[in-house]
């Protein structure tokens, strides 16, 4: 997609589903850059079904423990709310709301997209019929567009054509990186241990700024504030 804005500097894209916690955190880091050096740029989360993926769903009790470990190590102000509980058994109604708010305007599609990962992750709401249907209708939509799995689906195959390896995959332009913004390892006695890596995922943005619009790169100072945002409580 080509934007329109006289000075949007990058086109972003994030592949990813609504209940990854790993896409919940970067989405919340890859919006703090994008205010920061290129405001005017909507950020387009194209749908990554995992449960299609790996055919079946998220298993709240696996996801549950990935919610504890970026509290413990990256972000420890997100997540607040989270219920396992209150996992969905499917995401596919709210990955076609979603594309279906992109088509109609990006803007619209990022408001949707951050407003589902925090009713889930923050709030402990669950995603089903009973939210969808009210946030098609105010968005401005016929609610049969929920149950377009086919959407969904070519979504999924764009993305495996483009080389998409999990949620979140973050494109700048054909340019495409997965998890950039986190190290995930695991330990001799199987622990998990992440940490952030806003320079890097920082270093990636401006290396793909058409060379007319780059930008010195900031001291570690300029990184850590905008990181910083990234876990901060923000409205929408």
């Amino acid at each position: 997609m080509t934007l329109q804005r006289e000075d949007a500097l990058v086109e972003i894209e994030i592949f990813a589903d609504v209940w990854c916690p790993f896409a919940h955190f970067s989405l919340r880091a890859v919006r703090a850059l994008r205010d920061s050096i290129s405001p005017a740029s909507p950020i387009l989360v194209r749908a990554w079904p995992l449960e299609l993926v790996n055919g079946k769903p998220l298993d709240p009790v696996v996801t549950a423990g990935h919610v504890g470990e970026l509290r413990r190590d990256v972000a420890p102000e997100l997540f607040t709310g989270f219920d396992p509980d209150a996992m969905p058994t499917t995401t596919l109604g709210a990955l076609a709301l979603v594309e279906t708010a992109n088509d109609a305007d990006p803007w619209l599609g990022e408001r949707i997209s951050v407003r589902l990962r925090d009713a889930l992750f923050e709030e402990g709401r669950r995603i089903d019929d009973a939210m969808l249907t009210p946030l098609a209708r105010r968005s401005g939509f016929d609610v049969t567009v929920i149950g377009d799995r086919a959407r969904v689906e070519a979504r999924l195959e764009e993305g495996r054509t483009r080389g998409v390896q999990g949620s979140p995959h973050i494109f700048i332009g054909d340019s495409g990186m997965f998890c950039p913004l986190l190290d995930i390892e695991r330990d001799r006695l199987g622990g998990v241990h992440m940490r952030e890596r806003f320079e890097r995922f920082e270093a990636f943005v401006q290396e793909h700024l058409a060379p007319s619009q780059s930008r010195p790169r900031r001291n570690k100072a300029g990184v850590r504030n905008w990181a910083a945002r990234a876990v901060a409580p923000r409205p929408d």
